[in-house]
């Protein structure tokens, strides 16, 4: 028995439950420019399909490996949530996986995000989109798609999270670390970071409501700026000065220093038998972090590994090499510097 047009107006709708269709196809046609101006030699970022195509022959590679990393942005979020300031986290979670692949020595070829929400609010998922396609931008890859996820009774409020999957490639014998190079004396050089860029929020968090400031007061360790402005700057992403010195091969390992800081993340690209030995007077521990150490009581251990303090990325090379490394890194703009040894 078909329903009577009084039995359709009655009845519920997916907008009646807390999701918004209409939102969502609006917010999907702001997204197309986004990822359009992201298009690179090998991709297609037309979005509504249901999966993307990449020509890895087109964008130069011969005998290629496929990397790939995933991550999300963490309680940094929060802070954007509250205050308002969404730009930013885009390029963070773009960085976070893209960091990833070039510790592996690959070049990100595209990526894709997941962005889930109680209630879509348009102008901030714009935002946060908009610094992804920024972040591609910075990467050199494509913004090819990503799903939009409207779940009331999953997110409260305003709240929402992000995650990121990125696919890198690189030709084959050409993957980092290359271990069985490294030896006792290789030299460390650290890439300057811009901040905590996303690790460690939670333990952030902490120590800014035990300091009594709210988000709009002055940053103390930073002159002129809130300490929401201060503490949301976004993730350093490091590959187009460094991946060309991979290529060149004067990069025997690199590490993207995350959570776990310089204690946990160097490890894990350095050979057995051998370990890394900084220099911690060779670079100025940057203010945000002696400000959260000195008003959370925080041990410089607990700092050493949980943040990145001041190191956002790096490099064992050679010794012979390290003038030619330091001299590629300076002129493309980075702030690098020895920073200890393989022993």
């Amino acid at each position: 028995m078909s329903d009577s047009p009084e039995t359709l107006h009655n009845g519920l709708t997916y907008a009646d439950a807390g999701v918004d269709i209409d939102a969502g196809d609006l917010l999907i046609e702001h997204i197309k420019p986004l990822a359009k101006s992201t298009a690179r030699p090998g991709s297609e970022p037309s979005l509504g399909g249901f999966g993307a195509l990449f020509d890895l022959k087109a964008a130069g590679f011969v005998d290629p490996l496929i990397v790939t990393t995933t991550d999300g942005v963490g309680t940094k979020l929060k802070i954007a949530i509250e205050t308002g300031r969404h730009d930013g986290v885009g390029i963070d979670l773009v960085a976070m996986c893209v960091n990833d692949l070039l510790a592996q020595g690959a070049e990100p070829l595209l990526f894709l995000d997941y962005y889930a929400t109680g209630k879509l609010d348009i102008d901030a998922a714009r935002s946060v989109i908009a610094g992804i396609a920024e972040g591609c931008l910075q990467a050199g890859c494509a913004l090819v798609g990503g799903e939009t996820a409207e779940m009331p009774g999953m997110y409260s409020g305003g709240d929402y999270d992000l995650a990121g999957f990125s696919l890198g490639a690189l030709e084959r014998g050409h993957a980092l670390p290359y271990l069985e190079r490294q030896n006792a004396g290789d030299i460390i050089i650290g890439l300057a970071s811009s901040g905590p860029h996303s690790n460690g929020y939670s333990l952030i968090r902490k120590v800014v409501e035990k300091s009594g400031l709210s988000w709009e007061d002055a940053a103390p360790f930073a002159p002129g700026r809130t300490l929401a402005e201060a503490l949301m700057e976004p993730t350093r992403i490091y590959i187009k000065p460094v991946l060309p010195l991979m290529k060149a091969g004067l990069i025997k390992g690199a590490a993207h220093i995350t959570g776990g800081g310089l204690i946990e993340n160097p490890p894990r690209c350095i050979a057995k038998g051998l370990e890394a030995s900084f220099d911690w007077n060779a670079w100025p521990l940057p203010p945000v972090f002696q400000w959260l150490g000195e008003v959370g009581g925080i041990s410089d251990h607990e700092l050493r590994r949980t943040f990145n303090c001041g190191v956002g990325f790096m490099l064992i090379v050679s010794p012979e090499n390290v003038e030619a490394t330091l001299e590629g890194l300076l002129g493309a703009g980075e702030t690098a510097f020895v920073c200890g040894q393989l022993v």
